[in-house]
């Protein structure tokens, strides 16, 4: 049993603990998330719980219903566009941002992270290669000079590494597509080219959105299938 300690704030520390459930799959679409269950495991007060639940709701990873309490977001079809939109405008604005003020040695870091990643790639390395990912996003975020986005973008960070974890492990492939995307930005950052990077940003949120849409389709049309035969039966 994890016995959870203090330090800035316990009940963030329950909320990653919890996120970190829902973005790897190990809680699923539709799942209820009982206070006093969580409160048993982690041995923490049922208050700290019902704080870190909200936290969750605010990351975008949970709902809370009424008569139903929380239960794992739906990954939707419209919930999935309306998240990828948003990832597009961010990006957009936050690279857009950097132009101008990133110093070529100020991308030393951003280089060498690509390094790792691409070690991570040719070793399948699929959750280091995911964690990678978003410290270049972290990093890439300050560029922005704006803390409002930060903040936005810091609420919609669980909901988005879910929507990525979910294509890095269902499409073979992603690891390379994505190592390429972050290669093209960092070029484009060098070339100080804004109007590249925001081509470069909407390709690859359209190609990863396609393929987490076209998993969930998928996976709504196995589990209409099943149904159907169990109603014959």
């Amino acid at each position: 049993m994890t016995s959870f300690k203090a330090q800035e704030s316990l009940s963030e520390q329950i909320a990653q603990h919890l996120a970190r459930q829902i973005i790897n799959g190990d809680l699923l679409a539709g799942d209820r998330i009982q206070e006093l269950r969580i409160a048993g495991e982690l041995e923490v007060s049922r208050g700290s719980v019902r704080e870190a639940l909200l936290i969750l709701e605010r990351w975008h990873l949970i709902d809370i219903l009424p008569r139903r309490g929380a239960v794992v977001k739906d990954m939707s079809e419209e919930h999935v566009r309306s998240l990828y939109e948003i990832v597009d405008l961010l990006f957009g604005f936050v690279v857009t941002k950097a132009m101008g003020r990133v110093q070529d040695d100020e991308l030393t870091p951003f280089i060498e992270l690509i390094r790792v990643m691409q070690a991570q790639v040719a070793a399948r390395q699929v959750d280091d290669f995911h964690e990678s990912a978003f410290q270049f996003i972290a990093r890439a975020t300050r560029f922005a000079g704006n803390s409002l986005v930060e903040q936005i973008l810091d609420n919609m960070q669980p909901a988005i590494r879910r929507a990525f974890y979910l294509a890095l492990h269902i499409n073979r492939d992603e690891m390379q597509e994505s190592l390429s995307f972050f290669k093209a930005l960092i070029e484009s950052l060098l070339q100080q080219d804004a109007d590249a990077a925001r081509e470069v940003i909407g390709e690859f949120v359209e190609h990863q959105r396609g393929i987490v849409l076209e998993s969930i389709m998928r996976a709504r049309q196995i589990e209409e299938a099943w149904n159907q035969r169990h109603r014959r039966s």
